[in-house]
């Protein structure tokens, strides 16, 4: 099962984008073996500043035709990191080929677009910068892989 994370502004150089590329290349070495990964990441961005209204269709083309669609908001469910395991597990046992989570920008998700996603999770009440979500969504994909994997990463 294909990961894309679909997300609004550019990464640049610095600690986020070494997590980022730390833990996506982890995930993608825990998740082969399990029928999990690679891991693409789409980053778009609206040069005008429109808002979330002129975010949702560039987010909309960055997900793949037929992907699962997850956004990350914090109205969202809260999850376990076991509980997220086994719910990408779930996904991929059902023959999932792609799954998309999408991040909006600095004012979130346009209602139309969280409207069509298939879930949404949330990483708790607060509100969060979309490019450490990034890197908090990267570490718990590696997570849960490690999680399915048996391996000792996660400790309960």
């Amino acid at each position: 099962m294909k990961v894309h994370i679909c997300a609004v502004g550019r990464l640049r150089g610095g600690p986020e984008r070494e997590l980022i590329d730390d833990y996506v290349t982890r995930f993608d070495r825990t998740g082969r073996a399990l029928g999990l990964g690679p891991v693409s990441i789409h980053e778009v961005e609206d040069k005008k500043g429109g808002g979330m209204s002129a975010e949702a269709p560039l987010l909309e083309r960055a997900i793949p035709k037929g992907a699962l669609i997850c956004t990350l908001d914090e109205r969202g469910k809260v999850m376990s990191s076991p509980d997220f395991a086994g719910l990408l597990g779930r996904w991929r046992d059902d023959g999932r080929s792609d799954i998309a989570f999408v991040i909006g920008g600095a004012d979130g998700i346009d209602p139309a677009l969280r409207a069509k996603a298939d879930t949404s999770l949330s990483f708790g009440r607060m509100v969060w910068p979309h490019m450490l979500v990034r890197v908090m969504l990267s570490e718990q994909l590696y997570r849960a892989a490690s999680i399915l994997a048996g391996s000792p990463y996660h400790r309960m």
